[in-house]
C-alpha cells in the first residue's frame, strides 16, 4: 500500500491512490498549495494545462508513490543517487520514450507511470485526440499511463489503447523537457525560426506563406510531369488509342457486369427452363393434376362441415392453400410465356459477356476497373496530345501561384525582420541576468535564393560570451552550462509565447553557482508565474526560489532499497538547503534563512 508522509507542519502529502484491486481511482479535487513563498513574486497566472498528479509505481528504486504538484516554480533535491532521475524517466516514458525493462523494480513482473493533467482548453489536444481515433475529453482531465512489462508494453489515454506515435505527439504539446544536454530543439535553426515567428505573433501570416507554398510546390510538381510526358513514344501514344477505343468501343456501363450475365443465363438455359415449366405447370393442372385432386379434396371437407360444422376451425387452411397453389399455376404460366427467347438473341448476349470477361481480363479485374482504365487512359492521352495548350495553362497558373507565394513571404519577412532585432535584444537582456554581463546574442535573418517551406528566409542564433570574440552559432557552443543558460534566457523572452504547460528543467544549473545560480533560480520562479515548471537542481540558491520545494532520499526497509518524496517546509526546508550549502552550524543556517528571505 502506499505510505502517507507527514511534513513538519504536520500536512498530509500523500493519499492512498489506488484501489485494493491495484486499478486507478480518479484524484479528488485540485491539489492545495502546500508551500506559499511570501514577496518572491506574485501568485502563479494559471496555465490552460497543468499535471497535477504523477504516480509510479515499481520503476526502479519507487515502489509506490503519488505525487501531487502545484502551480508555479517546483523544486525537487536530493542526494546524488537518491532517485531524482526516475521522476525525469518517468515524465519521459509520459511523453512516448522508448522503454527498456531495466526499468522495472527487480523482483516486479512490471513497472507502470501515469500522469494526470488539467485541461482548461481542450481543443488542441482534443484535435489530437481525434486524428488518433479517439474520443475527446469528456471533461477537464487527460490520463496518460504507460505500463512496461517483461515481455509486453502498453500505454494508454483516457483508458484507450494508443500508439507510441500518438503518445509522443501528445507529449510535445504538455511537456518541455530540458536537461544538461537536452537543447536539440533550440540548436534546430527551423525551431529558431518557429520561435521568431511565436515572438512576432505571426501565426496568421505563417499560415497564410505554407498554403501558399503548397499550391505553389503541387502546380510545378505538375507542370514538370506534363513537361516529362513530351517524351511519351509514339508507341506509348498507339497503346493509349488503342485502349481508348477498345473500351469505347465496348459502350460499357457499370450496371451491365450483372443484368447481362442474368439475361445470358437464362437465355442459355432457355430449354431447361421451358421443359421445367411445362412441368410443374402439368403437375398443377393436368389429368390428376395437384389442383384437380385438390377440388376433389374440398368436395369432401364441405360434406364434413355440413355434418359437423365444427370441423370448420380445422379446415380452413385448405381454401388459403388452394389459393396460394392458384396463384403459383398463373405464375409459372406467365414465366413459361416470358422464355420464348429469340437465339439471335440469345446468341448476342453471350458475345456481349464474352466481351465484358475479356476486357476485365486485360484491364480488371472488375468491370469499375476497365471503366478506371479508360478514364485514365484518356486523361494521359489528353494530356500528351494537348500538352501545348495545357503547359500555357499551367505556367500562367504557376506564376500566379509564384506571385501570391512571394508576396505571403514578403509579409511575413517583414514581421521577422521588424521582430528579430526586438527578440535578440530582449534575449540579451535576459542573459545579463544570467550572468553573462557583457555577452553578445544577435538573430540575423539570411535572404534565401529559393522560397523554403518556411518562408523567403532562414535564421540561426548567434551568441558571444565574451567581448572581443567572434559570435558563433548556438550549435557551436561547447559549454553544457553556457547553452543550459541561453536556452533558459530564450524561454524567458519567450514566456508568453509558448503554450507549452509545463517546463521541467533537469539540473541545467549544473556548472554554475553563486550569483548566477540565484540569477537561474529567479528567471525559473518568474517562468513560474506563466507555466508550471519542475526544477531538479542541486543548488540551494535555485531550490530556495521555488513556490513549493520537494526531497528524494532513499530508505532502506526490510532489507531493500527505495526512493521516497516528500515535501519540506519551514524548519524541514532550511535543514535541506543547509545540506545543500553543504555545511552546519549556525552560518549556514542564516544563509538558508537568507535564500528564503522575500526579495524586494
Amino acid at each position: 500500500m502506499l505510505s502517507i508522509y507527514k511534513d513538519t507542519a504536520g500536512g498530509n502529502f500523500l493519499e492512498k491512490s489506488f484501489l485494493p484491486d491495484g486499478s486507478r481511482k480518479k484524484p479528488g479535487g485540485k491539489p492545495r498549495d502546500c508551500f506559499p513563498r511570501p514577496g518572491l513574486h506574485n501568485a502563479p497566472r494559471s496555465a490552460h494545462r497543468m499535471l497535477t498528479l504523477l504516480k509510479i509505481r515499481n520503476l526502479a528504486l519507487v515502489d509506490e508513490l503519488a505525487w501531487e504538484l502545484g502551480s508555479g516554480l517546483i523544486s525537487v533535491t536530493g542526494e546524488t543517487g537518491a532517485g531524482k532521475s526516475v521522476i525525469v524517466g518517468a515524465l519521459k516514458l509520459v511523453l512516448g520514450e522508448r522503454a527498456e525493462k531495466n526499468l522495472i523494480r527487480t523482483g516486479e513482473d512490471a513497472c507502470s507511470v501515469e500522469a494526470v493533467f488539467e485541461l482548461k482548453d481542450a481543443r488542441e489536444i482534443n484535435a489530437i485526440l481525434a486524428d488518433g481515433g479517439l474520443n475527446p475529453c469528456d471533461d477537464t482531465q487527460l490520463i496518460i499511463r504507460r505500463v512496461i512489462g517483461q515481455s509486453v508494453n502498453r500505454q494508454f489515454i483516457n483508458d484507450s489503447p494508443v500508439t507510441l506515435n500518438l503518445l509522443k505527439r501528445l507529449g510535445e504539446h504538455l511537456v518541455d523537457l530540458h536537461g544538461p544536454h537536452d537543447h536539440q530543439s533550440l540548436l534546430s535553426t527551423e525551431r529558431q525560426l518557429a520561435m521568431l515567428d511565436a515572438y512576432a505573433g505571426a501565426d496568421a501570416a505563417v499560415s497564410t506563406y505554407r498554403d501558399a507554398y503548397r499550391a505553389w510546390r503541387t502546380k510545378a510538381t505538375e507542370l514538370e510531369e506534363i513537361r516529362h510526358a513530351e517524351n511519351a513514344s509514339e508507341q506509348e501514344l498507339d497503346l493509349l488509342r488503342y485502349q481508348l477505343q477498345e473500351i469505347d468501343s465496348a459502350n460499357l456501363k457499370p450496371e451491365d457486369e450483372h443484368v447481362l450475365e442474368d439475361r445470358w443465363r437464362r437465355a442459355s438455359n432457355a430449354s431447361r427452363l421451358v421443359e421445367a415449366a411445362a412441368a410443374a405447370l402439368n403437375a398443377l393442372n393436368g389429368e390428376d393434376g395437384i389442383l384437380q385432386r385438390l377440388g376433389e379434396v374440398q368436395r369432401l371437407v364441405r360434406e364434413l362441415e355440413k355434418l359437423d360444422p365444427s370441423i370448420r376451425e380445422r379446415t380452413a387452411s385448405l381454401e388459403t392453400a388452394c389459393l396460394e397453389l392458384q396463384d403459383l399455376e398463373r405464375n409459372l404460366d406467365d414465366y413459361a410465356g416470358e422464355l420464348d427467347i429469340d437465339p439471335a438473341e440469345a446468341a448476342s448476349l453471350e458475345e456481349r459477356v464474352n466481351l465484358i470477361e475479356s476486357l476485365k481480363r486485360k484491364y480488371g479485374p472488375s468491370l469499375a476497373d476497365v471503366l478506371a482504365r479508360r478514364d485514365a487512359a484518356a486523361a494521359r492521352l489528353d494530356t500528351i496530345e494537348n500538352r501545348t495548350e495545357r503547359l500555357a495553362a499551367l505556367a500562367a497558373e504557376l506564376s500566379a501561384c509564384r506571385a501570391a507565394l512571394d508576396a505571403g513571404g514578403k509579409s511575413l519577412g517583414t514581421l521577422r525582420k521588424k521582430a528579430a532585432p526586438k527578440l535578440a535584444k530582449e534575449i540579451s537582456s535576459q542573459l545579463k541576468d544570467l550572468g553573462f554581463k557583457q555577452s553578445s546574442f544577435e538573430a540575423p535573418l539570411k535572404s534565401l535564393t529559393e522560397p523554403g517551406p518556411q518562408g523567403l528566409e532562414a535564421i540561426e542564433f548567434q551568441f558571444g560570451p565574451n567581448p572581443g570574440e567572434p559570435l558563433l552559432p548556438l550549435r557551436q557552443i561547447a559549454s553544457s552550462g553556457e547553452i543550459s543558460r541561453v536556452m533558459l534566457a530564450v524561454k524567458s523572452a519567450l514566456a508568453d509565447q509558448d503554450a507549452t504547460p509545463l517546463m521541467v528543467f533537469d539540473e541545467i544549473d549544473a556548472n554554475v553557482g553563486g550569483e548566477v545560480a540565484r540569477a537561474v533560480g529567479r528567471k525559473m520562479a518568474a517562468l513560474g508565474t506563466r507555466h508550471q515548471v519542475v526544477a531538479i537542481t542541486h543548488f540551494p540558491q535555485v531550490a530556495a526560489t521555488a513556490t513549493h520545494h520537494f526531497v528524494v532520499e532513499k530508505e532502506v526497509s526490510g532489507g531493500r532499497t527505495r526512493s521516497r518524496l516528500f515535501p519540506v517546509s519551514g524548519e524541514t526546508r532550511i535543514q535541506e538547503l543547509v545540506r545543500m550549502l553543504g555545511g552546519g552550524g549556525e552560518q549556514a543556517r542564516a544563509m538558508a534563512a537568507s535564500l528564503l528571505s522575500p526579495i524586494d
